[in-house]
């Protein structure tokens, strides 16, 4: 189980190491990572790394940074990072959905439902994406220019 763990741990610093070494400012690094991170936050299962890439070209930020980005949704954060969306969702809109027993439902308060839920859950996504892209954005930012002499 240690080697394991030895192993694992290497594997991640040669990762970031060699993430590091990529070429571009600091500013271009940065950018990308943000852009991956706000795009890791929004619930499009396989479409992240896509949409992360599309928008660093936009942006101009680094394509592999902004894809290790999107990674900060995975099996162990899908979750918590989704609750945490649709809560700041939630609280943004501000209206309570009214749930009634499900074999009670007809098809179209089902859509209703749905549309509400998907509504928050985007919005949330939209800001706290935005929020945690710009922060570690700025973090890494810093540290980059801190390490370039």
């Amino acid at each position: 189980m240690v080697q394991i763990r030895r192993y694992l741990s290497h594997l991640l610093r040669s990762f970031f190491r060699w993430l590091l070494q990529q070429e571009g400012s600091p500013g271009y690094k940065a950018r990308g990572l943000g852009i991956g991170i706000f795009c890791g936050c929004f619930p499009l299962f396989g479409l992240q790394t896509i949409l992360g890439i599309t928008l660093a070209s936009f942006f101009r930020g680094n394509y592999l940074f902004a894809i290790s980005g999107t990674w900060i949704s995975n099996p162990a954060t899908y979750l918590p990072l989704y609750w945490l969306n649709y809560q700041v969702g939630s609280v943004l809109l501000g209206y309570e959905i009214q749930m009634s027993e499900v074999s009670q439902f007809a098809w179209r308060e089902i859509w209703s439902q749905g549309l509400i839920v998907c509504s928050r859950l985007l919005l949330g996504s939209a800001v706290v994406g935005a929020f945690l892209g710009v922060l570690t954005g700025l973090i890494v930012y810093c540290f980059l220019k801190s390490r370039s002499y």
